[in-house]
């Protein structure tokens, strides 16, 4: 099912990049470059590193000015954002992502608009690797592409 509100589909190809992986206490691991930390691979997590890969090597953004699975406040609860882009030292981007099996639906576009009343970033991106949906908040309409950086 595709998401409702006014945001278009984006074409990503993931790039090819050679991963680290190890095993750890019978897990498998990938290396996360932002983090510079081993984290469990999960199916999430594999679209996160992926996206990852995407946004530094094909839209040339600095892995500096990302966060990984930032956390922020929602009133009391805290959650985590999958990943934020920073500009000029503030939230510039916020990117959802979600396992190939998850369909991107009104239920994860309320999610990310939730993230969205904290940080007020410029553009918001939903994936789960086959499909990916972004929306320009400010022009309140849907992007063909991503900006590049």
């Amino acid at each position: 099912m595709q998401v409702s509100f006014a945001c278009n589909m984006v074409k990503i190809t993931f790039p090819e990049h050679n991963f680290r992986f190890k095993e750890e206490e019978g897990k498998e691991c990938i290396f996360d470059e932002v983090r510079c930390k081993w984290v469990r691979l999960t199916p999430e997590e594999w679209v996160r590193q992926n996206f990852i890969q995407y946004l530094v090597q094909v839209k040339k953004y600095p892995t500096a000015i990302m966060a990984v699975e930032k956390t922020i406040k929602l009133g009391e609860l805290k959650k985590r954002c999958d990943i934020v882009v920073y500009r000029h030292s503030k939230p510039w981007m916020i990117i959802e992502c979600k396992e190939t099996e998850v369909p991107l639906n009104d239920a994860v576009a309320s999610q990310i608009f939730r993230y969205n009343i904290t940080l007020d970033v410029d553009y918001l991106v939903v994936t789960n690797g086959h499909y990916t949906y972004a929306l320009d908040t400010k022009a309140r309409q849907g992007m063909a592409e991503l900006p590049m950086y």
